[in-house]
């Protein structure tokens, strides 16, 4: 069984939820009927391999992100239009291609539909309409929908009248094993004292309620470590800037080495998850593996991730509430993620697809 990736910047993995799907799609989890070729980005991807856990990857000479994400996924259809017995397509960005694709090609095509792009605030209204007018034509023209989260499973359902496979994220490739010294030493370097801080991992943008989980941390005397692209946008610089000053809130640009990373996210006292768009948001799924309290946007698709057993907010008076209380647990989401979010039990459900 030949399966065509089209969709990703690459891999090994460096971004994106997208891009830790195929790693973990790949490799161990992979069973030995299937070959997958995936499609890479030669000006993201600082190592151009031919061949990674077992896969075969083939260039694209574009950026897969920013201005040039479109025509990136459709060069990307048109190199995989005959060769394979199945075309998975992560995302929407190129499906204004898909009645071509569908009329050239034999595969079967799959569409992993994303989380709604075309409702992000910061896409103008350009980008939305060529955004929404691609996810019609991927429903239209695909073989099989994929949605993330039951959320967009409904929306797929009312939008388009057309059934849809729920597939969310695997979460387990988080699990690491580090030294207790590794760990102490971690805690010293950012001055916080285990189970006794909050942490939060986005990107700093409105849609994640990011001036929403500091304006809460602001008000109490609780340590938060906030790790995010604080350059990216005047939105960020400007919370940067004013919340920085406060002593127990400690903003931090990406951590790029997952150890420090898992060693702060795992021993925190409180996960918080703001993001309220999108369906299954892997971050949040990684954090149901570490057992921490999780104080989540109250939303449909973070509502739908953890069963309705985390803790949600509207407002900052509800993080404070939250924040305030002495019964929070975690452990209900260990059991979910380990029921629901392996990857394993991912790969086996996209292989039954093929």
């Amino acid at each position: 069984m030949k399966v065509a990736i089209v969709g990703t910047q690459g891999v090994p993995a460096n971004y994106g939820g997208f891009e830790s799907l195929v790693e973990n799609l790949l490799g161990v989890h992979c069973p030995k009927n299937v070959e997958y070729t995936v499609f890479c980005s030669s000006k993201d991807m600082p190592d151009t391999r031919g061949e990674y856990k077992g896969a075969v990857l083939k260039y694209v000479g574009l950026h897969a992100n920013g201005a040039q994400s479109i025509p990136y996924d459709i060069a990307s259809m048109c190199k995989a239009i005959s060769g394979y017995d199945v075309i998975l397509i992560l995302g929407v960005s190129g499906c204004l291609f898909m009645p071509i694709l569908r009329r050239l090609s034999r595969s079967k095509i799959i569409v992993n539909i994303d989380g709604l792009e075309h409702r992000r605030a910061k896409w103008g209204k350009l980008a939305k309409w060529v955004l929404r007018t691609s996810e019609a034509m991927a429903v239209r023209y695909a073989d099989i929908i994929v949605a993330d989260n039951k959320g967009i499973q409904d929306y797929v359902t009312e939008t388009y009248g057309k059934p849809s496979e729920l597939i969310a994220y695997g979460g387990d490739h988080v699990k690491r094993e580090l030294s207790e010294e590794f760990v102490n030493g971690t805690l010293n370097t950012y001055g916080v004292r285990k189970r006794e801080y909050a942490i939060t991992v986005c990107r700093i943008e409105p849609e994640n309620n990011s001036h929403v989980i500091l304006e809460a941390f602001s008000k109490i005397d609780r340590s938060l470590i906030f790790i995010g692209n604080w350059n990216h946008s005047e939105y960020s610089r400007q919370l940067k800037d004013r919340y920085s000053r406060f002593s127990n809130i400690k903003i931090l640009d990406a951590i790029y080495d997952l150890d420090i990373l898992y060693a702060l996210r795992s021993n925190a006292g409180i996960y918080m998850h703001g993001h309220s768009a999108g369906g299954t948001n892997p971050s949040l799924v990684e954090a149901m593996f570490f057992g921490v309290p999780i104080i989540a946007c109250d939303v449909v698709y973070n509502r739908e991730t953890t069963e309705n057993k985390a803790y949600y907010f509207k407002s900052t008076d509800d993080i404070l509430r939250h924040l305030n209380s002495e019964n929070l647990v975690g452990e209900t989401m260990v059991e979910i993620a380990n029921r629901r979010y392996t990857w394993e039990h991912i790969s086996e459900q996209y292989c039954n697809l093929y």
